[in-house]
């Protein structure tokens, strides 16, 4: 993979699961990771203390996303532990992973449940990079984290489906747009990744062998699967790859 040192990364949603492995990969070949929470701020910290005993760099800062002037409360926390840090001001790499899922079929959800996840999912996002390209420097990344909920259909996922489908289509509009600037934006579409989010259908052999069965190579994916094709596209060697979702399920969608 391609060296990230004295590059600056912000990775939403990183004190656990995905956004955890991902920060944690980026970290291990260079970056200065800035680890965003929610509430957590435990996780967060323990991300923060993974990375530097590995000997990466980073720190932890929070945010509520989904609410009104998130996306500004967010960039000067950023900004401010970038400076607490003793940093360069700027970011290189943005990844957009955090999330959430409200599960139910059309007929259980509400408009606060689907409100929410709009706002989380789809309006933080877009939000996020508007305001992270007033600081990504020319040749930047961008990496948004949809699912494979885009390609196959879950009806008891459907308010989540919709927000992951504004994902999707959001990377394929900012890649036109800011080509002529160098930067680079891409999807990945995870399927079943083992982590606090499928904690309960993993919590018997059997529910784990029914998530494995979806893969073709018949295991649960882990969020080092997902943060290895992450840091390809955060480095040099992903230049020519713009405006695509890429499947990491497995080949569950097969």
């Amino acid at each position: 993979m391609g060296d990230l040192s004295g590059k600056t990364a912000l990775v939403t949603g990183s004190g656990r699961g995905i956004g955890r492995g991902i920060a944690q990969r980026l970290a291990r070949d260079g970056a200065l990771v800035a680890v965003h929470y929610n509430t957590d701020d435990a996780a967060a910290k323990e991300t923060v203390a993974s990375i530097e005993a590995a000997g990466g760099r980073a720190f932890a800062m929070g945010a509520e996303l989904g609410v009104p002037g998130d996306a500004a409360a967010l960039f000067a926390a950023f900004d401010s532990e970038l400076a607490a840090y003793g940093a360069e001001p700027g970011l290189d790499i943005l990844v957009n992973n955090a999330a959430t899922r409200f599960s139910g079929r059309i007929a259980e959800a509400t408009e606060e449940e689907f409100d929410r996840t709009i706002a989380v999912n789809v309006k933080a996002p877009f939000f996020l990079v508007q305001h992270g390209l007033r600081r990504m420097r020319d040749g930047g990344r961008i990496i948004n984290i949809s699912s494979a909920v885009t390609r196959t259909a879950y009806p008891s996922s459907i308010a989540y489906s919709v927000s992951k489908g504004g994902v999707d289509t959001l990377t394929l509009t900012l890649a036109k747009d800011l080509g002529d600037r160098g930067i680079t934006v891409n999807t990945l579409a995870p399927g079943w990744v083992e982590t606090h989010v499928t904690a309960a259908r993993t919590a018997t052999p059997e529910g784990r062998a029914a998530l494995a069965a979806c893969s073709v190579f018949n295991r649960i994916g882990q969020p080092a699967d997902i943060a290895d094709v992450a840091a390809f596209l955060a480095s040099d060697d992903s230049r020519w790859i713009t405006g695509q979702r890429i499947d990491v399920t497995g080949g569950s969608t097969l």
